[in-house]
């Protein structure tokens, strides 16, 4: 099984190259297609529109959410089209780490001139329930 930092490693590239064979200001579905090829073509699973359900004392196996991608089973990558990237969105990821279980995601916007300002790297702790956000430029730090 591949770690989880090489599994990131790898689809911050591919977002990379997604970015620069299609370039800002398409559709959503447009990027999430293609990065799930290149994902896919890098031998790593992938999931589109992934439903998440969630369960607790009051709800049942209840759809909550679909995640854009679902990478390995691990990975939840928040794919934009948007002017600017705001609280929203993070908000948006964290929650869905939080009540997926899943421990790391990313939240890219497609929609820019500058993609490195444009990708973060979100890191949910279970053992002190906080969330910590990367950006790319701290990533090749």
């Amino acid at each position: 099984m591949r770690q989880i930092d090489e599994i990131t490693a790898i689809i911050v590239d591919e977002i990379f190259q997604t970015y620069k064979k299609y370039g800002p200001g398409l559709f959503e579905r447009v990027y999430e297609a293609g990065l799930a090829g290149r994902l896919e073509a890098r031998g790593l699973s992938v999931e589109r529109q992934k439903q998440i359900c969630i369960t607790d004392e009051f709800i049942t196996n209840e759809p909550a959410f679909f995640a854009d991608l679902l990478v390995d089973g691990r990975v939840i990558i928040e794919l934009k089209s948007v002017e600017k990237l705001n609280k929203t969105h993070h908000k948006q990821l964290q929650t869905y780490l939080r009540l997926s279980e899943n421990t790391v995601g990313i939240l890219v916007n497609f929609n820019c001139t500058f993609l490195k300002d444009n990708i973060k790297r979100v890191v949910y702790r279970y053992d002190d329930r906080q969330f910590r956000l990367t950006s790319y430029k701290e990533l090749q730090e």
